[in-house]
């Protein structure tokens, strides 16, 4: 595998890395099965992308493709909260939504942004070479985004939010307002997604409308893998397991991929998906068993 290829992964896993991080606040902290992954994505890069091609500065560009996903998020969360829809058929529904709002969102299945600025070509040190640049300034925000989050859920709003997921009732019987921290939560975890989608629009060359197809099984994978490395219950250590989990999700891909003996194509991707969580799921339960035998 080429040092090229290596640097490649490095840059679309800590991209994921955001998503993961996403994944993790609806799936682990609020226990919300949420698939508008899958269509905040694809949103960001496709409101990103247009808006870059229409001359808007690239930084503005993306923070209005973050703030649509966080509006993508708050309305799935509005459908279970206040319309009382089942929480995994709320995020079907906006998914599906979210995939005609793309298409009127670009005007056509895909917007290129070849010969466009993007936050990358603007921040690039003179001297640097872009295809190392790029994973820097990725692993940089990547950390002010962990860190903001770990701070974020040790204040009292943040405490509340987790204690939403973790038992609602007893949430409730301590004057929290659950639906608010549930609207609140998803449309960090659903800005945070859109935010990946708008970087890689603009690091990929582009936004098409099918970019989000598998993310939150991408997300997912990311999670499990992280949580199976680095197993712990302080959210300090779950937030870092997660985007660890992200990169390592990639490299194994890039590897699959790029190993000719093992005869893998592009194609292959969601197969080597498949089979990589389902070895993170198994691994788990191989160390109890393994324990249990140790301690007989």
């Amino acid at each position: 595998m080429s040092i090229y290829s290596l640097w490649g992964a490095l840059e679309i896993g800590l991209i994921f890395g955001l998503v993961a991080l996403g994944v993790l606040i609806s799936f682990r902290i609020l226990r919300f099965p949420d698939l508008t992954v899958d269509g905040s994505f694809p949103l960001g890069g496709a409101t990103a992308a247009t808006l870059i091609s229409a001359g808007m500065d690239p930084f503005t560009a993306t923070l209005i493709a973050t703030l649509a996903g966080a509006v993508a998020g708050m309305m799935t969360g509005w459908l279970h909260v206040r319309l009382k829809i089942m929480d995994l058929l709320a995020s079907i529904l906006m998914m599906i939504a979210l995939y005609s709002i793309n298409l009127r969102v670009m005007g056509r299945p895909n917007v290129p942004l070849i010969t466009e600025p993007t936050v990358f070509s603007i921040l690039q040190p003179e001297g640097l070479s872009d295809y190392i640049a790029r994973p820097l300034m990725l692993l940089l925000l990547v950390v002010i985004v962990k860190l903001a989050l770990d701070w974020y859920f040790s204040t009292e709003t943040g405490l509340a939010m987790r204690a939403t997921g973790s038992n609602p009732r007893m949430a409730r019987s301590q004057g929290v307002a659950t639906g608010n921290r549930i609207l609140a939560g998803m449309g960090i975890s659903n800005a945070l997604c859109a935010l990946a989608g708008a970087l890689f629009a603009q690091s990929q060359g582009g936004a098409d409308i099918s970019m989000g197809i598998g993310t939150i099984v991408i997300g997912l994978a990311a999670v499990i893998v992280g949580e199976s490395i680095m197993p712990s219950r302080r959210l300090l250590i779950a937030t870092l397991a997660v985007i660890v989990g992200a990169v390592l999700y990639r490299f194994f891909i890039a590897l699959a991929l790029n190993a000719d003996f093992i005869g893998l194509k592009a194609q292959d991707l969601n197969l080597v998906t498949a089979v990589l969580v389902t070895v993170a799921l198994v691994i788990p339960l191989v160390k109890q068993r393994l324990r249990g035998k140790g301690g007989r």
